[in-house]
């Protein structure tokens, strides 16, 4: 008895299961980093996250940077992937000459450390809707995604409309924080039309009305749009670039 319990103890001194699970994937993060030759180091990082649109806005953003004629690769899923292939994919962008990654970033790849130690350029979060979560609870969703803000983004976009926004108002980016939505924002959605086979918002930004277009259809676009556009604008793209990008991509 004595000895059992002098093993759960030194078991959970150490942080139990969890913990050694965290450090052998930090430690595999390491040594993929090592392996494949650091290639984030050349390359700025494009972290979207959110429960619902991620996929859409990194397409988004990932159309926006192509016409400005910058080298883009993107890796958009709905879905959890594994560390190996997140790396391998860094490295076969740069390999390819990309100079811009964007990433869609699951709670589920935070918790388990997929993205540890990479230097994120930009972080957005889409927005954060509880039934959209699966095996995790809204308040262990929320810590999860704090990961992925301590990381230290240059820049952080959030979506002031979420009703879960005060939970993460706080998260700042080093260089800039952008908000988006209909009740406020740095790109305020003023106005919105749903057409069959589309959508168009009518945007103030920085006290410029802007109109972008989307062959995405449903109202979730419009909040996708200007996600995307925040996006564009804290990079500093052209809005006509940012326009055409948002155009260009055909879902």
């Amino acid at each position: 008895m004595k000895r059992r319990e002098k093993s759960t103890e030194v078991q959970n001194k150490k942080g139990g299961k969890g913990g050694m699970k965290a450090r052998s994937q930090k430690l595999k993060a390491r040594f993929l980093r090592s392996y494949y030759g650091n290639p984030t180091k050349d390359m700025k990082l494009i972290a979207i996250t959110g429960t619902t649109g991620k996929t859409i806005v990194a397409h988004f953003v990932h159309e926006i940077l192509r016409a400005t004629g910058e080298q883009v690769a993107v890796l958009a899923s709905d879905q959890p992937f594994k560390m190996g292939v997140l790396h391998k994919f860094l490295s076969d962008a740069w390999k390819a000459g990309a100079n811009y990654v964007v990433v869609t970033v699951p709670a589920e790849g935070l918790r388990d450390n997929v993205f540890y130690g990479l230097p994120v350029n930009v972080a957005a979060m889409t927005n954060f809707v509880t039934a959209g979560l699966n095996d995790m609870t809204p308040e262990e969703y929320i810590e999860n995604e704090k990961t992925l803000f301590d990381m230290k983004p240059e820049i952080v976009v959030l979506n002031h409309d979420d009703l879960n926004y005060d939970s993460f108002r706080d998260f700042k980016g080093t260089k800039q924080t952008l908000a988006f939505g209909v009740s406020g924002g740095d790109v305020k959605i003023l106005s919105s039309k749903l057409y069959n086979k589309g959508t168009e918002a009518t945007l103030s930004i920085n006290s410029e009305i802007e109109t972008v277009a989307s062959f995405v259809s449903g109202e979730t676009a419009i909040s996708y749009m200007a996600c995307a556009v925040a996006i564009g604008v804290a990079l500093g793209v052209n809005m006509d670039k940012i326009i055409d990008g948002i155009a260009n991509y055909e879902g």
